[in-house]
């Protein structure tokens, strides 16, 4: 385990929130984003920071494009990701867009997306019945070739199922990110059992040609620690590399503290091969006092580093109060953001 204070993992603290959340859902009844917003990731595309977001409307997840010149005011653009009910397909209830592949998975870089065979692509994962992460979720790989990335072609199948997996990912599958290294693709995400308590837990698969995924036989990669904060989840990876060291902003949750409940927070691992990690044993970025935006969980990272600055995007939840604009099961979930010096 590597301490909290240990110096080598400094330059990826990010002790100071922006004064309230980068982006909420509308509240518009019928909107894709009626009762939430969630599961950010943040790249720059056409001289703008753009955020790929998932919206919840009580039926399931939608997925959306925001932008913004600063990184802390937000416009949003676009839905993307659209459901279907009328459709057979296997993500006629829509999905949660969690990644797109980047040009580079340098952490000291900005990141911008990166075509292939001269597409962009996203990665998705679909429940197949309504409600709120209703039954076992399947990945997919959709593209463009639309520069404003508001035109995308869907799969007809997912390319990645829990059906052909181990018992620890037979509850259905979640965020998924996915790196090259060595002109292999790596595709990690995360999975859950079948236990009415479930466990979430990190695995990996590698790829040629982004369709055909073989997972490593050590898998899970990233385990929850049954007598740590991240107990039962280890969960929604965010993989970059920064030199000959890979780093993973994870988040973990288990733990019940002295308020009663278990929070989400996030967390951090660093490896040197993609497949064998070392977390930190606390979390980076803790849940907050009653009263705060964050005071819930603290959770689902999206990493960006301009200049001598580190934005830590993130996913806050708390209970919600008379004034907030989204309720979801009394829960206020917002995406907010942290950084390593003060706003």
């Amino acid at each position: 385990m590597i301490e909290l204070t240990d110096p080598k993992i400094q330059k990826y603290l990010t002790p100071y929130r922006y004064e309230k959340p980068v982006l909420h859902g509308s509240g518009i009844l019928g909107a894709f984003d009626e009762k939430a917003v969630d599961i950010p990731f943040v790249f720059w595309h056409q001289n703008k920071y753009y955020m790929l977001y998932t919206g919840f409307d009580g039926k399931g997840y939608q997925s959306a494009l925001a932008t913004s010149d600063d990184l802390l005011h937000w416009e949003h653009k676009g839905v993307i990701l659209k459901r279907n009910l009328d459709s057979d397909r296997w993500d006629r209830i829509g999905g949660a867009a969690t990644w797109m592949i980047k040009e580079s998975d340098d952490f000291n870089q900005i990141p911008k997306l990166g075509k292939v065979d001269g597409k962009y692509w996203l990665v998705y994962h679909s429940y197949p019945s309504t409600g709120y992460e209703n039954g076992p979720a399947e990945i997919g790989l959709a593209w463009t070739e639309d520069e404003e990335l508001l035109d995308w072609h869907f799969p007809d199948k997912p390319c990645f199922s829990w059906k052909d997996g181990a018992d620890w990912e037979a509850g259905g599958l979640y965020k998924a990110c996915i790196i090259r290294n060595n002109d292999i693709w790596y595709m990690f995400y995360n999975a859950k059992d079948k236990e009415e308590r479930w466990t979430e837990q990190t695995g990996v698969a590698t790829s040629k040609d982004l369709l055909h995924w073989e997972r490593y036989e050590g898998n899970p990669v990233m385990k929850v620690n049954r007598e740590s904060w991240d107990e039962r989840f280890v969960s929604d990876p965010y993989i970059v590399k920064d030199g000959d060291i890979w780093v993973n902003f994870y988040f973990g949750y288990g733990k019940i503290y002295e308020d009663g409940h278990s929070h989400a927070q996030e967390g951090l691992a660093l490896s040197a091969d993609l497949l064998h990690w070392e977390k930190v044993r606390e979390p980076i970025l803790s849940f907050g006092p009653e009263g705060t935006y964050y005071s819930g969980h603290v959770h689902k990272a999206s990493i960006v580093k301009k200049d001598d600055t580190l934005y830590h995007f993130y996913c806050a939840t708390c209970p919600w109060k008379e004034g907030d604009p989204t309720s979801a099961y009394g829960e206020y979930r917002t995406i907010c953001v942290a950084a390593n010096k003060k706003f």
